[in-house]
């Protein structure tokens, strides 16, 4: 949904109170996000969950919900950011800080019934080509996948396919499967 603040800069915009649910500023135009719904809401939990689960005792990375990433011009809010463990955003004594202008490894976006597949998908086009290097688009509606990477032709990833994280969290085995399974209750 559009709100009608007009010709904010970024810096402008960044000064804005925060609101529930959170404003996204993106090529000058300023969105609310979608309240999210008990699919969105599990598979965000689920998936950050399994992510967290794997690779945090291992110190590979770490999964944050919601978190507000400002780079490029743009202040965007993906449903889920993970960090890889060297580029946590922490302070001198190794405490999460609550502001980062580093970009996340990996951002997870998860297609809720009032919005867009088609515009999600070109903001991961637009994540991985400025810095991103993986987006993942969930889409429980179609039960697939999207994984955007730079330079490589992002194709539906349905079933047992495995979603390819190897570069961010080694050895983590994630199907297609598992994901959606996260709204199963049996």
């Amino acid at each position: 949904m559009a709100v009608r603040l007009k010709d904010l800069s970024l810096e402008q915009f960044l000064a804005l109170p925060e609101k529930k649910p959170a404003l996204e500023y993106e090529e000058g135009r300023i969105t609310q996000k979608v309240s999210p719904q008990e699919q969105h809401g599990r598979l965000q939990l689920g998936v950050g969950g399994l992510i967290d689960q794997f690779a945090i005792p291992r110190k590979l990375a770490m999964a944050f919900s919601e978190l507000r990433c400002t780079f490029g011009g743009r202040s965007l809010v993906p449903d889920l950011s993970v960090f890889r463990w060297s580029r946590l955003p922490v302070n001198a004594v190794g405490k999460i800080t609550n502001k980062t202008a580093r970009p996340p490894d990996l951002v997870v976006e998860i297609v809720s019934p009032e919005q867009s597949a088609r515009v999600l998908a070109r903001r991961c086009s637009w994540l991985v080509a400025n810095g991103i290097a993986v987006a993942l688009l969930i889409d429980p509606e179609d039960e697939s996948i999207l994984s955007f990477r730079p330079n490589q032709i992002t194709a539906p990833l349905r079933g047992s396919d495995r979603i390819d994280l190897d570069d961010i969290l080694p050895g983590f085995i994630l199907t297609v499967h598992d994901v959606f399974n996260l709204l199963m209750t049996e």
